[in-house]
């Protein structure tokens, strides 16, 4: 369907400009404009600087006037999404604060310097094309294992896809059944346990749980065992199945409990649909953290989803090769340019300041390469034709995968702010999931959400104070928030206390890592995840 856009809506929004842009400049030359309301320019510089507070306002009334334009425009909502997306990325990058001679800010501190603030963003530019990537932190103060991810633990098996690491007990008696961790294949498990005082690992050792947890191996190009060419069954049967078995062969649990983060969460459900369809039972509780089942509302990541993009991905990925992390991280970091993009092109090159030291953007610097077989088929059978939601709409080995078995006790959370998985694509599970289910919303986005420690006593939760029974039709995600109560600080304490009746008994803590048929290979963090992408 071609955009258009009715002349009379067209000649209101260009009244409107009009009216706006007269205002903007009497008020400039009357010297009483006002503080922009985008933070970019509230600074003294920009104050006192005329030409350039007036810059900053045009600039902000050219954005409101082009996104009432793509309001106005008679489309279709996911054409009308992608051109929000569209008029977000040109707005961004040409605001006035980007460049040396339209920010005050910039100009100021070049005097005050006598230039070495351009000098030595000259020099953190030839220094990021050298690594080729953006900094966003100051990389040089982590070391996976001195200072991040320092969890005790040993790695006790590994295959071409996956270690598992079993962490070190941290009390004297631990619940019989033991916790296993799925993260996301997209990125280092890390950031389940970045430094001591936020790590969620570390967290639930403490509680007395037997943790173990899966960390993907990083795909890297030369690899001559054919790592690049593993599919979603591999992932699933070799990756997730494999880790649960073994957690449970260590200790000695015909069944274990576990947590799903994001993709990790998807493949987890899958997995469980495929062990279910062949008669077996792995898991007693299952944990969903921030995780697409059902794809429908995909987000702001659907600007990205068509039938084009996904059959280039298949020529180009379908029988091997690498979606690349760098691809990958690019492509996340624009979903929020202004605060992961342009405002490091400001403070690196244009200010010469050097990142501060942040766990969290050192991780996401971090990246991992997919295989294509496994992205191809990811991203046509969720994003695209969102199959893995409909009972037999895929198939693993010869099994239909049907979420609705998945009855077990499950805990699903979603976060507020997300815009990875908008908290109502992470409560649409519990539409799904057939068993007792507990919904959890937390505040905040997609990390900052999950990554809440109790100690902080930051942020807050919304929550019922019953759960949906197994069987019980899920409300409407709007319903529910409109019942929930909100609870101040962590949900982390909440997951805790649900999860307890599910663990088993107490029994004394293993004196040792793994078992005779899996010997420790390795301390914690493990080699896979020190493999960077290149």
């Amino acid at each position: 369907m071609a955009a258009s856009l009715a002349p009379e809506a067209l000649a209101k929004i260009q009244a409107e400009f009009s009216r706006e842009y007269a205002g903007l400049l009497e008020q400039a030359r009357n010297g009483q404009l006002g503080v922009p309301s985008d933070r970019r320019f509230r600074s003294d510089a920009w104050q006192a600087n005329p030409a350039a507070l007036l810059s900053a306002h045009l600039w902000e009334l050219s954005a409101r006037t082009m996104n009432r334009m793509v309001d106005a425009t008679q489309v279709s909502e996911p054409l009308r999404n992608r051109l929000r997306f569209s008029i977000m990325q040109w707005l961004e990058a040409t605001a006035p604060s980007n460049f040396i001679f339209t920010n005050p800010e910039v100009q100021q501190l070049l005097l005050e310097s006598g230039g070495q603030s351009l000098a030595k963003g000259l020099q953190n530019l030839l220094h990021d094309i050298g690594k080729g990537r953006m900094s966003q932190t100051d990389e040089s103060v982590f070391e996976l294992g001195r200072n991040i991810a320092v969890t005790p633990g040993h790695v006790v098996f590994q295959n071409p896809l996956m270690q598992v690491i079993q962490y070190a007990p941290a009390t004297e008696q631990v619940f019989a059944r033991p916790l296993v961790i799925v993260p996301p294949c997209i990125n280092k498990y890390y950031i389940l346990d970045l430094q001591p005082e936020n790590s969620f690992v570390r967290h639930a050792v403490e509680q007395g749980h037997t943790v173990f947890l899966v960390s993907w191996r990083n795909p890297l190009p030369g690899d001559a065992d054919g790592s690049d060419r593993a599919t979603w069954a591999d992932y699933l049967e070799e990756g997730v199945l494999r880790a649960l078995q073994v957690a449970s062969d260590i200790s000695r649990q015909p069944t274990v409990n576990a947590v799903g983060f994001c993709v990790g969460g998807t493949m987890l459900a899958a997995a469980l649909a495929l062990a279910h369809a062949r008669g077996e039972r792995p898991v007693q509780a299952l944990t969903l953290l921030t995780t697409f089942l059902d794809f429908s509302d995909a987000g702001v990541l659907g600007v990205f989803v068509d039938e084009a993009h996904a059959r280039l991905r298949e020529q180009q990925l379908a029988q091997g090769g690498l979606m690349t992390a760098r691809e990958l991280a690019t492509t996340f970091s624009f979903l929020r340019p202004s605060e992961l993009v342009w405002n490091y092109v400001v403070n690196n090159y244009l200010k010469g300041v050097t990142p501060p030291a942040f766990d969290l953007l050192y991780w996401n610097s971090d990246g991992t390469n997919l295989p294509g077989p496994f992205f191809t088929w990811y991203f046509r059978n969720t994003y695209l034709e969102n199959r893995l939601c409909k009972p037999g709409g895929t198939t693993v080995n010869g099994h239909a995968i049907d979420l609705g078995t998945l009855d077990m006790p499950t805990y699903v959370y979603g976060s507020r702010e997300d815009h990875i998985v908008p908290w109502q694509s992470a409560y649409a599970s519990c539409g799904l999931l057939t068993g007792p289910r507990r919904f959890v919303l937390g505040a905040s986005g997609h990390i900052a959400g999950v990554v809440n420690p109790p100690a902080k006593k930051r942020r807050s939760y919304w929550a019922h104070a019953s759960q949906l029974e197994a069987g019980q039709q899920a409300p409407a995600a709007d319903v529910w928030l409109e019942a929930a109560n909100e609870h101040p600080g962590s949900w982390w304490p909440d997951w805790v206390a649900w999860l307890e009746p599910h663990a088993g008994a107490r029994r004394k803590a293993p004196a040792k890592p793994g078992s005779s048929r899996h010997k420790p290979l390795e301390p914690a963090p493990g080699s896979y995840v020190r493999a960077r992408a290149v």
